[in-house]
């Protein structure tokens, strides 16, 4: 009798680790697929970047140092390997894109250019679905996270490879222009 409750127990507990690792490996792959969702979003960026810069330099074309610091931005986000690497490249890109945008402020024919006007909006929109992407992957990896460090699965998670996973978080620079009020003038 004592060797079946034995038995019992020793394949309860296989149950429950095999039950455990499945989901360790359910949330794992979720937070590739989110990455993966951000990724694709970023690379759309990426690719509207180029007509942008083609745009403005046709008004601005004295304005190298800022279309050659947008340029860089964009190659170096393009070279960012996982969500720390992308965050600071991005947060460098947005605030390269944003001293670009802000160009337009200076060349009225610019600001009224119908391609520019519409490539702004374009990369309003993917800025919108990057966010969502951010907070979607954000989530899992903080779920992922809390799964591998709660007990009893911390006892063994390591030891499997679940190793813990950084967030996509707003980068400093991102971090001061969206604390600062924006300027409004008339």
């Amino acid at each position: 009798m004592t060797g079946w409750i034995l038995l019992g127990v020793v394949v309860l507990l296989l149950l429950w680790l095999v039950v455990t690792y499945n989901r360790l490996v359910a949330l794992r792959q979720t937070t590739g697929q989110a990455w993966s969702d951000v990724d694709v979003q970023l690379k759309q960026r990426h690719d509207l970047i180029p007509n942008l810069v083609e745009t403005v330099k046709g008004y601005a074309g004295h304005e190298r140092g800022t279309l050659e610091g947008v340029v860089q931005a964009r190659n170096a986000a393009l070279g960012a390997q996982g969500p720390e690497q992308a965050a600071a490249a991005e947060g460098a890109l947005g605030a390269a894109l944003g001293r670009l945008l802000a160009l337009s402020e200076a060349y009225p024919d610019l600001k009224a250019n119908q391609n520019f006007l519409q490539l702004q909006s374009e990369l309003g929109d993917v800025e919108n679905k990057i966010a969502a992407a951010r907070r979607f992957f954000n989530n899992a990896v903080a779920e992922y996270n809390s799964a591998i460090q709660q007990i009893p699965a911390v006892l063994f998670a390591g030891a499997l490879g679940f190793l813990p996973r950084g967030f996509f978080e707003v980068a400093e620079g991102e971090r001061a222009a969206i604390a600062a009020p924006p300027q409004v003038k008339f």
